[in-house]
C-alpha cells in the first residue's frame, strides 16, 4: 500500500476570530499532517496565532482575492496531498487519518472528500435542504467501483457542486500544475473539481462527517449570494454540461436551495 504525506494549508484573510479554533483542530489530528498559514494581509494577530501553535506563516505580496490567496497558500505546500481549508472551519480529529487511509487504499487517487455538518452561531446543524441535496447528489460516488468512473463523477457535477471543498484532500503530487481559476470567486472549487473529474483515477467520497463548516454573514459564499455573483458563476459551470435552457433551469433551482445560507 502506498504511503502519502499530507498537509493543511490555511489561507487567512484579515483577523478572523475563528482562526485559533480552526488551527487547533488541525494540530489535534490523530495522524500527523503539516499545517501552515498563508496570507496577503499580515498582522500582529496572525503572527501571534502562528506562534501560539508553532506553525509557519507565509506572507504573499499579491493583491488579495480568494483565488489568488488560495493559489498562494497551495504553492507553499510540499506534501503529496493537500487540504486547502477556510480559516473558520473545524475538523474532526480523525479527518487526516481517515482521508489518507482512503487515498492509500485507492487506485491512482485524484481526491478524497467527506461529508460535513454546519456551525451556525456555534450550534451544530446536522441537516438542512442544502446538505440533503448534496448527500443525495454524492450518493452515486459511495460504491468503491464508482470511484474510478469519469461518467458518474461528471454526471454528479453536471447538476451542481455537492463537494464541500474544505473537506477535499487532493493529490498534488499527481497534479502539481493545478491552480484555482482567478476568474471565479464563488465557484472556483466547482471549477477545479470539474477539471479534476476529467482525469483518470479515483474520485473518493467518504460519507462520514469529518468537518464542521461555519456559516456566518462574512463568508465569501454569503456575500456572493447577496451580490448575485454566485448564480452567474453557477450558470457558467452548468453550461459546460448543458444547453442554455437546461442550464438556466438547473441554475434557478440551485440558487433557490442556496438561499438557506
Amino acid at each position: 500500500m502506498t504511503s502519502y504525506t499530507h498537509s493543511f494549508v490555511v489561507p487567512a484573510y484579515g483577523d478572523s476570530p475563528y482562526l485559533p479554533e480552526c488551527v487547533s483542530s488541525l494540530m489535534s489530528q490523530t495522524r500527523s499532517s503539516e499545517v501552515l498559514i498563508a496570507t496577503s494581509t499580515p498582522s500582529p494577530y496572525l503572527s501571534d496565532v502562528a506562534k501560539q501553535f508553532g506553525v509557519p506563516l507565509f506572507v504573499g505580496n499579491h493583491q488579495s482575492g480568494i483565488s489568488r490567496d488560495w493559489n498562494f497558500a497551495l504553492a507553499q505546500a510540499t506534501t503529496d496531498f493537500v487540504t486547502v481549508t477556510n480559516h473558520d472551519e473545524v475538523y474532526d480529529t480523525e479527518y487526516a487519518e481517515k482521508v489518507m487511509a482512503a487515498a492509500e487504499r485507492a487506485h491512482h487517487p485524484i481526491m478524497v472528500f467527506t461529508d460535513y455538518v454546519e456551525l451556525r452561531d456555534n450550534e451544530i446543524v446536522s441537516t438542512n435542504l442544502v446538505m440533503r441535496i448534496k448527500r443525495l447528489m454524492n450518493a452515486p460516488l459511495r460504491p468503491r467501483w464508482a470511484q474510478r468512473s469519469k461518467f458518474i463523477r461528471n454526471r454528479v457535477l453536471s447538476v451542481g457542486d455537492p463537494i464541500m471543498w474544505p473537506t477535499v484532500a487532493f493529490n498534488r503530487s499527481r497534479f502539481p500544475d493545478y491552480r484555482f481559476d482567478e476568474d471565479y470567486i464563488n465557484d472556483l472549487d466547482w471549477d477545479i473539481c470539474q477539471r479534476m473529474a476529467q482525469e483518470s483515477g479515483s474520485f473518493i467520497y467518504l460519507p462520514q462527517v469529518l468537518m464542521k463548516h461555519r456559516i456566518h454573514s462574512g463568508t465569501v459564499t454569503s456575500e456572493g449570494i447577496k451580490q448575485g455573483r454566485r448564480r452567474a458563476e453557477d450558470y457558467q459551470m452548468l453550461r459546460r454540461y448543458w444547453p442554455v435552457p437546461i442550464a438556466k433551469l438547473v441554475a434557478a433551482f440551485y440558487a433557490h436551495a442556496e438561499t438557506s445560507n
